[in-house]
C-alpha cells in the first residue's frame, strides 16, 4: 500500500444514551485533504467518552497502512487534552484506554500529534459513527 508522509485522521464516538449504544467514526486523509479511506463500527453499550477514545484506539490500529506520522483530530476536548498530557486522566476506564491506545502506538512506532477541531469541521465522523448506530457500515476497522 502506497504510504504518506504524514496523514489526517479525524474521530469521533458516538452514544445513545450515557451509556448507551454506541459506534465511532474514522475518516483518513492525504496531506491534500483527500480521503484515503473511512471506517465506522458499532462498539456497544459505552459512555461518550469511551466512545471517543475506542474511536481513537481503532484509527491508531488501521492507520499505519497509511503512515507512521499521524494527527489526530478530535472536537473531544478531554480526549485531546489527556492524550496531550494538559488534563489529568482520573477516571479509571479512560485510564485503561489510554494505557492501551499508547501501547499501539509505541508498538506501531507512531508519531502522534493531537489537534481540538470545532464540531463542524469533524462533521464526517459524527455522521459515520451516527451511521454506525443506524446499521449503515462503510468499512469496519476489523474487516480490512
Amino acid at each position: 500500500m502506497l504510504m504518506w508522509d504524514r496523514v489526517y485522521v479525524y474521530i469521533d464516538g458516538a452514544s445513545k444514551g450515557n451509556p448507551g449504544y454506541s459506534g465511532v467514526g474514522i475518516v483518513i486523509k492525504d496531506p491534500s485533504g483527500n480521503i484515503l479511506k473511512r471506517y465506522n463500527k458499532v462498539i456497544g453499550k459505552a459512555t461518550n467518552n469511551i466512545a471517543e477514545y475506542t474511536a481513537l484506539k481503532y484509527a491508531l490500529e488501521v492507520v499505519c497502512k497509511y503512515s507512521k506520522d499521524v494527527v489526530i483530530l478530535s472536537d473531544s476536548k478531554l480526549l485531546v487534552n489527556q492524550m496531550r498530557g494538559v488534563y489529568k486522566v482520573r477516571n479509571d476506564g479512560i485510564r485503561r484506554m489510554v494505557d492501551e491506545i499508547t501501547s499501539i502506538k509505541d508498538a506501531k512506532g507512531l508519531r502522534v500529534e493531537y489537534k481540538l477541531v470545532e464540531r463542524g469541521e469533524n462533521s464526517e465522523a459524527d455522521r459515520l459513527a451516527n451511521d454506525a448506530l443506524r446499521g449503515r457500515i462503510v468499512a469496519a476497522v476489523d474487516d480490512d
